[in-house]
């Protein structure tokens, strides 16, 4: 995600004329406050964070307020409120004042992309304001898109009804939700989500009212400029590691290093969007960050990339694992060259430690690289396993998984005790 909150969320839905709770940032007036106060009766202080932060309301960094006193004392409390999300700890970036919505009923509803049906899917639930995972399936429904046609106000009616929404709500639901489709298809978005969508009253009606969004943009889709959003909604905190990794990646196709786990156990060379992709989701906490290295790196990057890397993470993990397809124009010599000379520096300026070593690659080149990796290996007296074009990459990457089980366990226990 890229957005979360009203912020800059507010702007995209007013883009479609769809309901949205009026916000001030943490710049505004007393003033102002209070009037919002004397509208609304309260007001709900929330922390703004770069990126699409979630689960703010569980960890008690969403407050209302009553009166301007226990609004300003929010606002102190979370200005510079920390966050810990998605296995980092985050910052915020200055708080909004948001009008506080009277309703019943809390209504979910989300566009994305499923990677099962390879198609685009809303789902929808009158249960909202909590994790959509957490409902049972009877609470909810995923509906698929015609994208030549949108959402249809019959599937929307349809499903309300089965899923027991108050049917006061269902019109004005139905009127409102069909624009949330052509803010997803024109503006390049690949994931909307609104939770919670309040129901507000205005005299006879009801109006639909989104009270927090999150969304994510495809930035190799140029639609989204047309929104003119700053650049900075592409920010979040990085990490030390990251901000000392991402200057150097920069060469050819390679894509930002993310830090997934700085408790994990396994340091993942990936190369490729499949092999990122795939490592991510096999290893889960294992892997200590998540990267694309292909492209062709020259020597001299691969060998910064790498040195960095180990400065970072040699002494904290079980296993190296080194993972991709089978190239096409990377030269896997001069990669493993960069790599393993690296390590090789890296133990004699530091010492050596002992830690397991996967390979699984093809490509030019790849036995040189495989026997040069072996070379320096077994001089530093370090396991390894190497695996060629013609293993399966998941294979490869359960096998880490197991091995770094075993490794954890008991492994580098024995292997200490064989070379001494």
């Amino acid at each position: 995600m890229q957005i979360s909150g009203l912020r800059f969320g507010g702007k995209l839905l007013e883009l479609v004329e769809f309901p949205v709770a009026r916000s001030l940032t943490g710049a505004a007036t007393l003033d102002e406050i209070q009037a919002m106060l004397d509208r609304h009766g309260k007001v709900v202080v929330k922390p703004f964070f770069y990126g699409g932060v979630g689960k703010k309301g569980r960890a008690g960094l969403i407050r209302i307020a009553e009166n301007l006193t226990d609004a300003m004392k929010a606002k102190e409390e979370l200005y510079f409120a920390t966050h810990t999300w998605a296995g980092r700890t985050v910052r915020s970036n200055g708080i909004l004042f948001e009008e506080f919505v009277e309703s019943d009923i809390e209504v979910y509803f989300s566009i994305t992309t499923s990677t099962r049906l390879r198609k685009p899917i809303f789902t929808i639930s009158p249960h909202g304001g909590t994790e959509i995972e957490a409902l049972p399936p009877d609470k909810k429904r995923a509906v698929w898109i015609h994208p030549f046609i949108g959402i249809k106000s019959f599937d929307l009616t349809n499903n309300l009804n089965e899923l027991a929404c108050p049917e006061q709500y269902i019109s004005p639901l139905v009127q409102h939700l069909p624009k949330l489709w052509s803010l997803y298809d024109d503006y390049g978005l690949t994931t909307l989500e609104i939770n919670p969508i309040r129901m507000r009253r205005e005299n006879n009606r009801f109006v639909p009212v989104a009270c927090d969004l999150r969304a994510a943009f495809d930035q190799d889709n140029p639609a989204w400029r047309r929104l003119e959003l700053p650049e900075t909604i592409f920010q979040s905190e990085v990490t030390p590691f990251e901000s000392e990794i991402n200057r150097l990646r920069t060469y050819q196709g390679q894509s930002d290093v993310l830090e997934l786990n700085p408790d994990g156990s396994i340091i993942p060379f990936m190369f490729g969007g499949g092999a990122n992709t795939a490592a991510t989701e096999i290893l889960g906490k294992k892997a200590v960050f998540a990267s694309d290295f292909g492209g062709n790196p020259p020597y001299e990057k691969m060998y910064a990339i790498s040195r960095t890397v180990f400065k970072h993470w040699y002494d904290r993990a079980n296993m190296i694992l080194v993972i991709g397809g089978k190239a096409n124009n990377t030269d896997i010599y001069v990669t493993f060259k960069g790599i393993f000379d690296a390590l090789r520096d890296h133990a004699a300026k530091n010492g050596k430690r002992p830690l397991y070593v996967v390979v699984g690659r093809g490509g030019p080149n790849l036995i040189r690289g495989m026997f040069y990796a072996k070379d320096i290996l077994e001089r530093l007296k370090l396991p390894y396993r190497m695996f060629g074009h013609d293993s399966s990459m998941i294979g490869v990457l359960e096998y880490a998984k197991r091995i770094d089980d075993w490794w954890a366990a008991k492994g580098r226990t024995e292997f200490a005790r064989k070379v001494s």
